[in-house]
């Protein structure tokens, strides 16, 4: 009787665990493009195309290479793209983006380009629909940033998706635009330091998806034997991205691992 309820318990166990890990099942949206994305842009931090830069976005278009990029808010509510909260590592300047507005932010290069922090707006209309795109939300204060960058794209007539590694961008999504495929981005926060909460254990083994429902799993590349990553790409066929490929050794070693690859200081061999 006693292993009858071990058992039972451990049956139990996996099924909750399942449930909880499960992507979205049904009316899933058409896949990306196989392509190679260029993470941030075809971009180099020392030369005249640095991250997230009109000059990258540019080069990657040119390339035939598809993009990811990330947006937030300014202190006026325009969508920028930029990866970093902060400003500090990007522009030698203190001070978070959104403490800035727009026209404030011109006044910086980006590292030591004569590259600035671009609208939205004016990288979608450069790239045209001509490379696919993966849009990383940035979250902060609240749902704004949903609401704002998809007004811009619901005007846009090329192929992207959306991802975020914070569920609420994921939510909102399944609640006002259940169409457009969404990712969940996450990683091993335990191997980069962050240790201790109960949220970063939640968020590695992709625990709320159950809530989100994603279409894609976007995992850092050096965790290919992920368990929560390879059941839902395995076990229930959701894609996975692996983000960031820096060397084509690491793109041959987690190839089999993973289904889309983004990439930055190299250019991958053909697919």
């Amino acid at each position: 009787m006693k292993n009858q309820k071990k058992l039972l318990a451990a049956i139990g166990a996996v099924g909750t665990y399942l449930f909880a890990v499960a992507p979205r099942l049904y009316d899933r949206p058409e896949r990306m493009p196989k392509v190679y994305y260029a993470h941030r842009g075809l971009h180099d931090n020392i030369s005249d195309a640095p991250e997230n830069s009109m000059a990258a976005f540019r080069k990657a278009v040119d390339a035939g290479y598809g993009i990811e990029l990330d947006v937030q808010l300014t202190k006026d509510g325009k969508v920028v793209v930029v990866h970093d909260f902060g400003l500090k590592r990007l522009c030698h300047v203190d001070g978070q983006v959104d403490s800035f507005t727009y026209e404030e932010l011109q006044r910086f290069n980006i590292y030591d380009s004569q590259e600035h922090i671009p609208l939205f707006t004016e990288v979608l209309k450069l790239v045209d629909g001509r490379v696919p795109l993966i849009v990383e939300l940035k979250y902060k204060n609240g749902s704004n940033i949903c609401e704002k960058a998809q007004e811009i794209l619901n005007g846009y007539q090329g192929i992207y998706c959306i991802e975020s590694f914070h569920p609420q961008v994921l939510m909102w999504y399944k609640s006002n635009y259940p169409y457009i495929c969404r990712g969940q981005l996450s990683m091993n926060y335990q191997r980069d330091g962050e240790r201790g909460k109960a949220v970063y254990h939640v968020m590695r083994h992709l625990l709320t998806n159950f809530l989100t429902k994603p279409d894609f799993i976007a995992y850092d590349c050096r965790a290919m034997h992920a368990v929560s990553k390879n059941i839902c790409r395995n076990l229930f066929g959701c894609p996975s991205v692996a983000w960031t490929v820096k060397c084509q050794a690491q793109l041959d070693a987690c190839r089999k691992y993973y289904d889309y690859f983004i990439f930055e200081g190299f250019e991958p061999d053909k697919l």
